[in-house]
C-alpha cells in the first residue's frame, strides 16, 4: 500500500503513528507546527526538551494546548493513552514509553543525541535523525545497532540528503544510472563565526552556532557525508569541487566525468538556480536514448541533471515517518561503513592549550573527505572536536589530527566511533580519491 493511503487508513482506524520529538529549537518547532495540522495518520504526542519553555512554545505555536508535564515513563504513557500530549525535560521518558512508536531526534547535538538514539533502539523505537551532526559521524554504527534491534534508523526527507536520496532512488527505479548527487548552496565562507552570524541568527530566531555551521561549509560537508554513506559515492577532492554556476543544469558539464563514472561523486552547486533543493546526475551511453532525452529538453548528454527545486524538512518529514513505521523503509541511511568523513580544519592559527569549541564555533570548520584519506592523515572528525585541547599549534586551514589534541575522556561518541572503525576498517588510500 502506498504511504499516503496507508496513513489515511491508520487515521480512519484511529491508530496513528505516535511520535515523540527530542529537541524544540527552530527546526523542532517547525516540525511540531506541521505535525500539529495534524498530518493524516501521524500524531505528535510528546516533546522532550531540556528547557521546558521551548517545548511549551513548540506546542503553543502548533496550536496544541492539551498537554501535561510528565517526568516518569508511567505518567507519560498514561497521559498519551488518555489522549493527551506530554512535555518532559527527560528524553529517556520518551525512549522507554510504550505509547511512543518513533522518536524524531532534532537536537543537533552529538554526545547527547547518541545516548538518546541508543536508548530509543533499546525501547524498540524507530528513529528519524534530523541531525546531520550525529549521522555524518556515527551513521554506520547506529544503522548497525538499529538493525540488531529490529528498528529503522534514517535521516529525513526534506533535508538535502533525503531529498537527493529520494530522487536518486526514483531514478534508479527507472533504470537510469546515477553518477553524482548533491546540494545547491547559496553562500560559502569558511571563516564565518558566531560573531559574524549573530545578527542573522537573531533576525530569524535561529541558534547562532547552527547558522554559523550553515555558512562555513560544515553543515554542507556533513550533509554530503550522509549522502555519500547512503549512495557509496566519493568526493573528488577534500571539500568537494562546488563549481559556481547560474543554473543547476550546468552541473552536467562541471564535474570530472572520469570521477563520476569511476566512483560516483557527491558535490554541490554554488549560487545556482533554483537556489534550493538537491540534484542527481545520471549517465546515459546509448545514442538512441540520448536522442530521446534531448527531445525532452534534457540536453545532449551523456550526463543529465535531474533536480528537486525545494527542501522542506518540517513538511517532508511526514513521508519519512510513514515509510519508517509502515514499510520499515529508511529514507536515507548508510549502506555499510563510512565512505566519507568530515574532518576538522583550523579557521585561524590555533595555539597549544586552546580548547576546540566544536561545530559552528570560532576555532574550526568541517570539510568532507574520503574516509581512506581522512584515516591516512589521522584527521580529527569535526563531530569529535568539541572539548579537545590542543597539544601544539595548528596553522590556519590545516587539518587538525588526533596527534594534535588531547580528547575528553569517557565520551560515548568516541567509543562508538572506534567501534565503527573496527567493524569497517578504512580502505587502502589508493581506493579513494584524496
Amino acid at each position: 500500500m502506498m504511504i499516503d493511503a496507508a496513513l489515511r487508513e491508520r487515521e480512519a482506524n484511529g491508530h496513528p503513528i505516535r511520535v515523540g520529538m527530542v529537541g524544540a529549537g527552530a527546526t523542532g518547532r517547525a516540525i511540531a507546527l506541521q505535525l500539529g495540522t495534524p498530518v493524516p495518520g501521524i500524531r505528535l504526542v510528546a516533546i522532550a526538551n531540556r528547557t521546558p519553555a521551548h517545548g511549551e512554545r513548540a506546542f503553543r505555536e502548533a496550536g496544541l494546548e492539551d498537554w501535561v508535564r510528565a517526568e516518569t515513563t508511567g505518567r507519560a504513557e498514561a497521559a498519551i493513552t488518555a489522549g493527551r500530549r506530554v512535555l518532559t525535560e527527560d528524553p529517556f521518558v520518551l525512549t522507554s514509553c510504550d505509547a511512543v512508536d518513533l522518536i524524531v531526534e532534532v537536537t543537533g547535538t552529538v554526545e547527547a543525541a547518541a545516548h538518546v538514539v541508543l536508548s530509543a533502539f533499546a525501547g524498540g523505537k524507530h528513529v528519524v535523525a534530523v541531525n546531520a551532526e550525529l549521522d555524518s559521524l556515527l551513521g554506520p554504527i547506529l544503522k548497525a545497532r538499529a538493525d540488531e534491534a529490529g528498528v529503522v534508523f534514517t535521516n529525513t526527507d526534506g533535508d538535502e540528503p533525503g531529498v537527493a536520496m529520494t530522487l536518486f532512488r526514483y531514478l534508479r527505479t527507472l533504470g537510469l544510472r546515477p553518477v553524482a548527487a548533491g546540494n545547491l548552496k547559496g553562500i560559502l565562507d569558511y571563516y564565518r563565526t558566531p560573531e559574524t552570524q549573530r545578527a542573522f541568527a537573531e533576525k530569524y530566531d535561529q541558534d547562532v552556532r547552527k547558522v554559523t555551521s550553515f555558512a562555513d561549509s560544515t553543515k554542507l560537508s556533513m550533509e554530503a557525508t550522509v549522502l555519500a554513506n547512503a549512495t557509496g559515492f566519493h568526493v573528488g577532492r577534500r571539500g568537494m569541487y562546488g563549481p559556481a554556476c547560474a543554473d543547476v543544469k550546468e552541473m552536467a558539464s562541471l564535474l570530472p566525468a572520469s570521477q563520476m563514472l569511476e566512483t560516483g561523486l557527491v558535490d554541490f552547486a554554488l549560487g545556482a538556480a533554483p537556489h534550493t533543493g538537491a540534484f542527481v546526475i545520471v549517465h546515459e551511453e546509448s545514442p538512441l536514448k540520448q536522442a530521446q532525452l534531448e527531445y525532452y529538453k534534457l540536453g545532449g548528454g551523456p550526463f543529465y541533471v535531474f533536480y528537486t527545486p525545494y527542501h522542506l524538512p518540517h513538511i517532508q518529514i511526514a513521508s519519512t515517518i510513514g515509510r519508517a513505521v509502515i514499510h520499515r523503509d529508511p529514507t536515507v541511511t548508510p549502506i555499510a561503513g563510512s565512505v566519507c568523513e568530515v574532518v576538522t580544519v583550523a579557521k585561524r592559527d590555533l595555539k597549544a592549550g586552546e580548547c576546540l569549541d566544536g561545530i559552528g564555533g570560532f576555532c574550526a570548520y568541517g570539510l568532507i573527505d574520503n574516509a581512506a584519506a581522512a584515516r591516512a592523515a589521522s584527521a580529527l572528525p569535526i563531530g569529535l572536536s568539541e572539548g579537545c585541547v590542543l597539544r601544539r599549534g595548528v596553522p590556519k586551514d590545516a587539518v587538525v589530527s588526533f596527534d594534535d589534541v588531547e580528547s575528553p575522556p569517557g565520551r560515548l561518541v568516541e567509543s562508538l566511533w572506534q567501534e565503527q572503525l573496527t567493524l569497517w576498517p578504512p580502505a587502502p588510500r589508493g581506493a579513494a580519491h584524496a
